[in-house]
């Protein structure tokens, strides 16, 4: 099941370190169109509600970049575990595995710039202050350069 997991920056660095992502189980999301709903849409969404959770993960972590980062990941579906029905096309999971590097599909990560509307974010997550920032696509294959400007 293709899941999109909530993250920070120094998370992101120890998976790249350690080889995988501990913790679990870890909250996700994933696509849930439904039969006529738009696939693409869906992941979207749960894309950015997975981007939502990372403010929560940046309000406890005070020390970590103020940009959201969120995970995609081909996991197996039997460690992925639904909670509850799709609402707009997005459900919620828990993934009862670590994630391996391998799994990871690309990453989601916000510009530099938008670190001080994301830290207003992560103090107020329901003030929207980070909702006119798109999340950057980055490949696998590019993580490590993007820890490393950190």
């Amino acid at each position: 099941m293709y899941v999109f997991l909530p993250s920070t920056m120094p998370a992101l660095t120890a998976l790249l370190e350690e080889g995988r992502l501990e913790g679990a189980p870890l909250t996700a999301f994933a696509a849930d169109p439904g039969p006529d709903g738009d696939a693409e849409e869906a992941e979207y969404e749960a894309m950015y509600a997975a981007a939502e959770e990372s403010l929560a993960l940046l309000a406890a972590d005070t020390g970590a970049p103020r940009r959201r980062v969120v995970l995609a990941a081909n996991m197996p579906d039997a460690v992925v575990e639904r909670h509850g029905s799709a609402t707009g096309g997005v459900v919620r999971v828990s993934v009862t595995a670590a994630v391996p590097y391998k799994k990871l599909a690309s990453a989601h990560v916000d510009d530099a710039a938008a670190e001080p509307d994301v830290a207003a974010a992560a103090e107020d997550p329901g003030s929207g202050a980070a909702d006119d920032h798109e999340l950057m696509w980055f490949a696998v294959q590019e993580l490590r350069h993007l820890v490393a400007g950190e």
